[in-house]
């Protein structure tokens, strides 16, 4: 049971039941606001035209379609379409947005909102295209099957692609038109713009984001911590007194050290720096992941509407800007293409015999087998697809709306490139995980008892490589049952 907005998370897959006493808020809301409507003073979007066309003032019969013809014109994208998991993070977002009583929307609205989110079917969202200072277009796909417009996803079967790696958006079973899955509902005053406005988009798709990078984050640890101990690289890196004044590497740290075990008698004095700077890159990640993590809770409990319902009157506000939200969304973009760089390099280094004192290239019998060589190579492909995410999306504003709109930020394209980010970074990830794996097989070093968890897990879906073979096969199952 929801008793306040805070504690709706985009990222749960969990049925959402609204408390009464919040609804009761939300009603009495909605009638201090159509009350203040009553005067009849110019409202953007409400009782007047929209962007360019504000100067326009609606006649009663006109406002009364306004509100649905706000969804109709604005529904201009296509596939690729979100997956069904960032598309229900999208209507996620919206309620929670509302529940702030900023939209003055009705309780019915609500309710409509909340029987779709809880529904087997999530609304088509093109996944590209957004082009204006906000989110107009894809949340006109997102809020039009509410009132019967659009197309939804149909469920998908299996794995709504939330913890696997389902290879692009819009991975559901078919689209269905939106008709008849809800009960008929007429959309009232200031209803059709409130589904329009604000960043609830990037926002939700940045928190389901965030919460794929924990998962991420801990894997990155403990693969690096599996690559230390299987080189027997010197542990000096990761001593205490080196995270001075930096919490979140001195915890970092704690983890490696704990993962990968009592030190061995050191190979060498010094490992590749691959190895060396793996608590500095996976610390980053964690502490641009509480950045954006920050911003998506300034996201939700700011004043994103406009006009937005403030103090018994519609204000006009700039929250659909969304600025915060771009630029930690391209921040931790850039810090997995990177932590993603240096898994690549220390798997180059793990197939070298003169870092782990194994055969060349992790092969049983290096000549006739060629090893891991190839799996190296598609992390390099990997990492340079990863490289063209990492240009800041901010950068580049169009006027559009006849000037009216002449700058944007481009967030729903941001938290978009993290989302690829994520996905690549978990395969250069399971690249390394399969050569740390072949290289604890061949060293016959005793797995730490920190991994042994991460060793079975992989033992479970990738056998003993005794042989080449297509190893594409074991990274699908990585990516399906372990990263």
């Amino acid at each position: 049971m929801i008793n306040e907005p805070a504690e709706l998370d985009p990222s749960s897959p969990e049925p959402i039941e609204l408390a009464p006493a919040l609804l009761e808020r939300m009603a009495a809301v909605r009638a201090a606001a159509l009350h203040t409507l009553e005067a009849g003073e110019p409202v953007y979007g409400v009782n007047t035209g929209m962007g360019n066309l504000s100067k326009v003032r609606l006649s009663e019969a006109g406002q009364r379609v306004h509100q649905r013809n706000l969804l109709l014109g604005r529904a201009v994208g296509g596939p690729p379409w979100l997956a069904p998991d960032e598309s229900r993070a999208v209507l996620i977002g919206r309620l929670k947005t509302f529940l702030t009583g900023d939209s003055a929307v009705s309780v019915g609205l609500i309710q409509q909102l909340v029987a779709l989110i809880n529904s087997d079917y999530t609304p088509a969202v093109p996944a590209e295209g957004a082009g204006s200072a906000g989110e107009i277009i894809p949340l006109a796909h997102a809020a039009g099957p509410l009132v019967g417009i659009g197309w939804l996803l149909a469920p998908a079967r299996g794995d709504s692609g939330g913890a696997g790696d389902s290879g692009g958006a819009g991975s559901a079973g078919g689209l269905r038109p939106a008709g008849g899955l809800l009960p008929a509902f007429e959309l009232g005053p200031k209803e059709g713009i409130a589904l329009l406005a604000g960043t609830p988009g990037a926002a939700g798709r940045a928190a389901l984001a965030a919460a794929k990078v924990r998962r991420l984050a801990d894997r990155l640890t403990d693969v690096a911590a599996g690559a230390i101990a299987v080189v027997g690289a010197n542990r000096d890196p990761y001593e205490p007194a080196a995270a001075r004044g930096d919490d979140v590497l001195a915890a970092e740290f704690a983890r490696l050290r704990e993962l990968a075990g009592p030190e061995p008698e050191p190979r060498s004095l010094q490992a590749p720096v691959s190895f060396r700077v793996a608590g500095h890159v996976n610390a980053h990640v964690r502490r641009t992941l509480q950045q954006l993590d920050d911003a998506v809770d300034r996201a939700f409990t700011g004043v994103s509407d406009s006009p937005a319902y403030l103090d018994g009157d519609f204000v006009g506000t700039a929250g659909f800007h969304g600025i915060d939200l771009a630029a930690y969304c391209d921040h931790l973009t850039t810090a997995l293409a990177h932590a993603a760089e240096v898994s690549t390099a220390r798997l180059h280094r793990l197939l070298d015999p003169t870092v782990t004192g194994l055969t060349a290239q992790l092969a049983r019998e290096p000549g006739p087998q060629a090893g891991l060589v190839a799996v190296h190579k598609r992390a390099v492909a990997t990492t340079h697809q990863l490289r063209r995410l990492t240009l800041p999306t901010a950068i580049s504003t169009a006027e559009t709306s006849n000037g009216q709109e002449d700058v944007q930020t481009f967030s729903w394209e941001a938290v978009g490139n993290l989302a690829e980010a994520i996905r690549l970074t978990r395969k250069t990830t399971a690249c390394e995980l399969l050569a740390v794996r072949q290289a604890f097989a061949l060293s016959g070093r005793a797995i730490p008892p920190g991994l042994q968890d991460l060793v079975r897990a992989v033992d479970a879906v990738v056998p003993p490589i005794d042989v080449d073979r297509p190893f594409g096969e074991d990274l699908t199952r990585l990516l399906a049952e372990v990263i």
